[in-house]
């Protein structure tokens, strides 16, 4: 399953890859123009981590809810989950939305 909140892209995921770095926190995304940022509510819900350039989010509780100014909120379920943003294509480059 695939969730959209804006520019940011949320799939459910197997695992976190092995080697993956712990990063801090609970927000997925800063908003460039508008400095929202897509946070999950409850800080302590979820885990979050680094692997290559992807962030793997684990929610430890029942359930953590997204948010974000500008969209309506996601709950996840209790879990393992892919982050990325979303790109955008023009000719000559791919480029990351802006939110």
């Amino acid at each position: 399953m695939m969730w959209r909140h804006g520019d940011v892209l949320v799939a459910a995921a197997e695992n976190i890859p092995e080697g993956a770095k712990s990063r801090p926190g609970a927000t997925l995304a800063y908003g460039e123009i508008t400095g929202h940022s897509h946070r999950i509510a409850e800080p302590n819900a979820v885990q979050l981590f680094d692997h290559q350039g992807t962030m793997y989010m684990r929610v430890v509780a029942p359930q953590a809810t997204l948010v974000h100014e500008e969209h309506q909120p996601i709950v996840f379920p209790q879990g393992t989950y892919r982050v990325w943003m979303q790109r955008e294509y023009t000719p000559g480059s791919i480029r990351r939305v802006i939110d």
